[in-house]
């Protein structure tokens, strides 16, 4: 049977963004994170960390540096009395400064790529998941992948370029609210 999924921005819906993309010390969980997803654990959902980490490919930091920033996120749900069930990155950026990273990819937020290799991975149900992100990449992504979503407006975007795949399910102002959201269309389900 399928599994249901919370797919989640690392800066800005996870996390703080502090820039500290790549420093493991720097990396800490939003407020109220452990209880938002303990509830959403209580519906049976499983938490993936999305992300785009273009810094690999601007030079700023090496793909190695982003395994220690897995095991981070994951000590710190493990504190919450939670589990990370997976850790996706894309490390592309088209203008990057490192050849091997410099490329157009379908990994890369706004497309899907990351949420799509999840659910191949981990038989993931994404008509019954859902992104939660800080920007309206996050979100496009998520509609891509045939998701529902939920927009954090935290101030990290900054654009605001609406389109047909930038519309989120539900705006809210913080991690909390997004998991009251889930849980009430959960709940609401037949």
């Amino acid at each position: 049977m399928s599994m249901k999924a919370v797919f989640l921005e690392q800066d800005g819906a996870l996390t703080d963004d502090n820039g500290g993309h790549a420093n493991p010390r720097c990396i800490t969980l939003c407020s109220g994170a452990g209880p938002a997803l303990r509830l959403l654990a209580r519906l049976d959902y499983r938490f993936f960390v999305v992300s785009n980490q273009d810094g690999v490919a601007h030079g700023h930091f090496a793909e190695a540096a982003l395994e220690p920033v897995r095991h981070r996120l994951a000590d710190l749900l493990f504190r919450e009395q939670l589990g990370l069930d997976g850790f996706y990155y894309c490390p592309h950026h088209p203008d990057g400064r490192i050849a091997a990273y410099a490329l157009d990819c379908l990994c890369r937020q706004p497309m899907p790529g990351l949420l799509l290799k999840a659910a191949r991975e981990h038989d993931i149900d994404l008509q019954a998941s859902w992104m939660i992100g800080a920007i309206l990449h996050d979100i496009e992504a998520g509609n891509r992948a045939g998701c529902r979503t939920v927009l954090i407006d935290s101030g990290n975007e900054t654009e605001w370029r609406l389109g047909r795949h930038r519309l989120p399910t539900r705006v809210v102002s913080d991690l909390c609210a997004a998991a009251d959201v889930i849980a009430a269309a959960d709940t609401a389900r037949p």
